[in-house]
């Protein structure tokens, strides 16, 4: 009994380790990504953040957050569509405060009512709801889309301001709609498992009185396991104030990437993935 008692410590220990904001991709949430290897540094930011996103004690989607922009660099997630509502409501990340705040996502009314945090102690850290009222033209834009998780708490979980960007609104009821909820559909046919990484390049526009960026383009890119010996990949880039997506090759839009951040040769999958 003795050792049994000794393992459950030891698992304790494990499990009060793992935190929401954390170190590196790869040792706390790598299996949102092919092979278990994330992009390269050449999408990192000044002050990134590595958010495994965590709700309801699980993993649902991993994040990449400029935390000077107040914006996602990328979201990477496993494509499984379902049936099922649209949640409601806002979460916000307690850790980027610091790791002494909660490891999973929470409501702003929560974080004030139960844990003494003001909204502008919050709002230093990240975008906050307040941000994305009374815009125009824009509205919040998910990067990992809820229609692309299979029940109601890999869904809610997508409801994250660190997963939001300011979208062109035509963008986000368009050309980009289209892309999330038909052409992926037939894009993945024949697909076992499809990762999908999707980002935002930074802008020279804000909103909310130059606190959150408005991200100059939205991209898109996926790799496609569809057997032991065979893999897919394709890739998309819109422009945030026009309503079209631009369907490229994997290379294509690493070659892209590349140009735009300007931070040295991009990649967002492991070689395995195919460039043409």
């Amino acid at each position: 009994m003795l050792w049994l008692l000794l393992l459950q410590v030891w698992v304790s220990c494990l499990w009060l380790g793992y935190s929401e904001v954390v170190t590196s991709f790869e040792s706390s949430c790598p299996q949102f990504f092919f092979r278990e290897i994330p992009p390269n540094e050449a999408l990192e930011p000044q002050n990134p953040a590595w958010i495994c996103q965590r709700y309801k004690n699980q993993y649902f989607f991993a994040t990449l957050y400029d935390r000077n922009e107040r914006i996602p660099v990328y979201s990477a997630y496993i494509y499984e569509p379902g049936p099922g509502k649209r949640p409601k409501g806002w979460l916000v990340e307690p850790q980027l405060m610091g790791p002494t705040y909660p490891k999973t996502m929470e409501k702003e009314w929560t974080l004030i009512n139960h844990y003494n945090v003001s909204l502008e102690e919050l709002s230093e850290s990240q975008a906050i709801l307040q941000d994305y009222k009374n815009l125009t033209g824009l509205n919040r834009g998910h990067l990992n889309p809820n229609g692309h998780h299979f029940n109601y708490s890999s869904r809610m979980a997508t409801f994250t301001l660190t997963n939001i960007v300011p979208q062109d609104e035509k963008l986000n009821g368009g050309a980009w709609n289209n892309y999330e909820q038909q052409t992926m559909i037939r894009k993945t046919q024949g697909c076992d498992t499809t990762y999908v990484i999707v980002g935002a390049v930074p802008g020279n526009n804000y909103i909310a009185k130059g606190r959150v960026n408005k991200p100059s383009y939205l991209w898109s890119s996926a790799c496609c396991v569809v057997d032991s010996n065979h893999r897919k990949a394709w890739a998309v880039i819109a422009e945030n104030d026009q309503n079209q997506v631009q369907l490229l090759t994997l290379g294509e839009l690493e070659d892209t990437l590349t140009q735009l951040y300007g931070r040295g040769q991009v990649s967002l999958f492991d070689s395995e993935c195919p460039r043409e």
